[in-house]
């Protein structure tokens, strides 16, 4: 679990620093501003989003239709498609081709109550962790924390399924983690 606060520190607390210095430049002290239009950025665009990767990652690979980097030694890639407005960060997992139906059930499980913003698909083979979003209205901040939550379901993949600290209530994993408790105390 520490894993994942370190994680989600290292990514959001140099972009909110430079956002908070950034709008202290901007916006003169005797400026009324609403705080619906303080907290507005411009439309996120390919050139934006390739600003905040090579900010997380200076060796990044960027093309005009995905990035390719590398956060706490995990690869990730970015998909967009600037016409249709949607944008995809992947990170792979394993092949998909050993997946049961149980671990698929606790997939999906995961998809419900642990996985947040993130998400577990399968597609070519293979098992991802991947956040998907309309790329236009993607603010910085939600950059970050898609790339931190997936990054950090790939990395609990296994173990507790989870893409960060928050669990949404409803769902099998607090049972499923009662149960795995009590057999460590049984044993």
């Amino acid at each position: 679990m520490l894993r994942v606060f370190t994680l989600a520190a290292m990514l959001v607390v140099p972009f909110s620093m430079a956002a908070l210095a950034q709008n202290a430049e901007e916006t003169p002290p005797e400026a009324e501003v609403s705080p619906e239009v303080a907290n507005v950025e411009p439309d996120m665009t390919v050139t934006r989003l390739a600003s905040i990767v090579t900010a997380l990652d200076p060796d990044a690979t960027i093309e005009p239709r995905g990035m390719s980097f590398t956060v706490a030694s995990v690869p990730v890639t970015i998909v967009m498609d600037p016409i249709a407005d949607r944008m995809r960060i992947l990170v792979p997992i394993s092949s998909s081709e050993a997946l049961g139906e149980a671990e698929l059930l606790r997939l999906m499980q995961a998809n419900f109550d642990t996985a947040l913003d993130a998400r577990y698909a399968v597609a070519n083979g293979r098992l991802w962790s991947t956040y998907i979003h309309p790329l236009s209205p993607l603010q910085t901040e939600q950059v970050i924390s898609g790339i931190a939550q997936t990054v950090t379901l790939a990395q609990t993949y296994g173990d507790s399924f989870t893409s960060g600290a928050i669990m949404f209530g409803g769902g099998d994993t607090p049972g499923l983690i009662r149960e795995l408790l009590d057999l460590g105390q049984e044993l």
